[in-house]
């Protein structure tokens, strides 16, 4: 390379290129049988053209990268060379397959240090993404095996090179551009004598992949808009007073096509205004004889405005026991329920509220969500029991009197979408019920909250309400990001988890 500045340029392979691609190939695989026949990069160009990339430096060839199509079930299993490239030099290419399989990535010597084979790798990953094929699959020699091969067996090696303990020029290489290894190759390619026959299969996965669909309705939706109602609590003279205010929100809310409608803990408390002369007790109990016609009408209410509405929470009354539920209406029609799991020391001394015993992940037609009541978000392993079961949406509905309250709600929900890759909305009530015991004074700023990484906002905060207002908020989100961030993010928490040390909560260890 001369001490000009290169002037690099990115493009699919033409069949005129051959000699120069094969002088390429002559020179950087000179121990392993140098370039192919023309037919079979012929061969390549008409069967699979976008797979056949090569970078220019002013019109000369300096890198290049050779792929052909496979079937994922048959070839993330062991396979050797010859399956891929026959002793006739025969590419294997399968015109329907679902997945790309790296052939050869090589660069010209000179022009090794300025990260070609990234850019190379990197316009495979975007044409898997692009193209919607599950993964990339490659046979990776270890060339430097030999140096260590009566000392180290093949898996030491790998462990070692992984480590950076060892340097291997095509391992460390795949390494660095986020592919794992799945499984040793013994005998992938016998005259191999630097790597001893062995190969790894190495995989990296397209997280944006998706399984061929039968129709529109199939398609997982991946931007969603969340939408929170700050409730003001106000005197109310009936059942219908609550629901015409709940109705106007929802209604509005739907109106700007939101598909989740969140509304905050105990958001009916004002009905306990209904009945006078009650002590605590008696008012939650009375609270709860409403619950159900409640429950009843948001469900007619999410059908009728095509809307999730995640209904606060309300006392139920089960078996003479008395329990904080929260309520998923969902718009097809199905109804879950969420009991709280932690109830507060206020709730247990002056209401006798139970808690429940299970926490689920819900599967609506906007992502799976799960919800924490209040509390409950303040205890990290609720959430992350919901993570191991896939949550990209945790809706927390709260109740707080005083900042101090609103403050653990809120710092402890931006720590469960931390640590769990996953958006959390909090939604909470403002204003004040002076003649209603325990309920008197309300605080909160509602609020949507992000991973933080650099797909997401620079605080982590999608939207906020203002404190201590009546309003609606609203918060789009993707959850193709939490994808992204799951395999390439700065930090992968998930990911991370030393299982071996502490376990997990609802799935099996890891092998």
């Amino acid at each position: 390379m001369d001490t000009n500045t290169p002037k690099l340029s990115l493009r699919t392979i033409e069949p005129n290129d051959y000699t120069e691609l094969a002088e390429l190939m002559d020179l950087v695989f000179h121990d392993v049988g140098g370039s192919w026949p023309r037919l079979t990069i012929m061969d390549l160009i008409h069967q699979f053209p976008d797979g056949q990339i090569c970078i220019e430096d002013n019109g000369k060839i300096v890198g290049a990268a050779l792929t052909i199509k496979v079937d994922y079930n048959r070839f993330s299993l062991p396979h050797l060379y010859t399956d891929i490239i026959n002793e006739n030099n025969v590419i294997q290419n399968q015109v329907t397959g679902d997945a790309m399989y790296g052939l050869d990535v090589f660069v010209h010597p000179d022009y090794r240090g300025l990260r070609l084979g990234r850019r190379l790798y990197d316009a495979r990953k975007e044409l898997c993404r692009s193209q919607n094929y599950k993964a990339i699959l490659a046979g990776g020699r270890i060339p430097n095996y030999h140096q260590h091969a009566d000392k180290l067996t093949v898996p030491e090696y790998i462990d070692k090179v992984k480590r950076r303990e060892l340097h291997d020029p095509i391992l460390s290489f795949q390494l660095a551009n986020d592919f794992d290894v799945k499984r040793i190759m013994r005998g992938y390619l016998p005259e191999d004598d630097a790597s001893r026959g062995n190969a790894t299969l190495l995989e990296w996965d397209n997280f944006f992949y998706e399984e061929d669909v039968q129709s529109v309705h199939d398609v997982e939706k991946t931007l969603v808009r969340i939408g929170v109602v700050q409730w003001q609590m106000r005197a109310m003279n009936d059942l219908e007073d609550c629901l015409e205010q709940a109705e106007f929100f929802i209604s509005s809310l739907a109106n700007y096509k939101a598909d989740f409608a969140l509304f905050p803990e105990f958001f009916n408390a004002p009905l306990m205004g209904l009945q006078k002369d009650q002590n605590s007790v008696e008012a939650i109990r009375f609270l709860a004889s409403f619950s159900e016609e409640i429950k009843q009408r948001f469900a007619q209410m999410a059908v009728t405005y095509n809307i999730n509405i995640i209904a606060g929470s309300m006392p139920v009354l089960e078996d003479d026991k008395l329990y904080n539920v929260s309520y998923l209406l969902q718009r097809d029609g199905q109804i879950n329920t969420q009991y709280k799991i932690h109830v507060t020391p206020h709730e247990e001394k002056d209401w006798v509220i139970d808690g429940g015993n299970k926490v689920e992940v819900f599967e609506t037609d906007a992502g799976k969500i799960g919800i924490l009541i209040c509390y409950d978000s303040e205890f990290p392993e609720l959430g992350r029991m919901m993570a191991e079961q896939g949550v990209q949406i945790i809706f927390v509905p709260f109740w707080t009197d005083t900042k101090n309250g609103y403050q653990r709600v809120r710092l402890c929900s931006q720590a469960r979408a931390i640590e769990n890759e996953c958006y959390v909305a909090i939604g909470g009530s403002v204003g004040n019920l002076p003649k209603i015991d325990n309920v008197d004074i309300q605080y909160a700023q509602s609020a949507v909250f992000s991973p933080s990484d650099i797909y997401f906002p620079h605080d982590a905060t999608l939207n906020e309400a203002n404190a201590n207002t009546e309003m609606i908020i609203f918060a789009d989100v993707d959850l193709t990001k939490l994808k992204q961030l799951n395999t390439e993010g700065s930090v992968t928490n998930l990911r991370h988890r030393r299982l071996d040390l502490y376990g997990g909560f609802t799935l099996p260890k890891n092998p």
